[in-house]
């Protein structure tokens, strides 16, 4: 089985690896596994506007996928957590409209009092299954 793994890193997210010791996909033969990706630039800085936020959050998960020979169209499982769920979620919402494919896949909403960071609104997880 580790034959077939292949750690996912993006050159723009190498910092993420070197700071906090974790990679943003682990890919099992077709699969990809995404950690959870969050609006913050790649000096690992939190995006402060809820807006662009959420945009700077599907852009690093669109990144990873990328980087793994997948697109959003490939993801078949996401689980967003959502820190002030009620305050932000029709703008989330709009955001994700506009960017991710709608009605593509398994979709769970989590409503939690925080993030790993101050200032964070949303971290998105993902798998994905890389088709030829």
């Amino acid at each position: 089985m580790t034959d077939n793994l292949e750690l996912i890193v993006p050159p723009a997210m190498q910092r993420i690896v070197e700071r906090a010791g974790y990679v943003p996909a682990v890919k099992v033969g077709e699969i990809v596994f995404c950690v959870g990706q969050v609006g913050r630039t790649a000096e690992l800085e939190v995006v402060a506007d809820p807006e662009a936020q959420f945009l700077a959050c599907w852009e690093n998960l669109r990144i990873v996928l990328e980087e793994a020979g997948c697109t959003f169209e490939d993801v078949v499982d996401m689980t967003t957590y959502h820190v002030q769920m009620s305050t932000h979620m029709s703008v989330f919402r709009d955001v994700k409209n506009r960017v991710f494919p709608r009605g593509t896949c398994a979709w769970t909403s989590i409503g939690v009092s925080e993030l790993a960071h101050p200032g964070l609104l949303v971290e998105i997880k993902c798998v994905a299954v890389r088709r030829e």
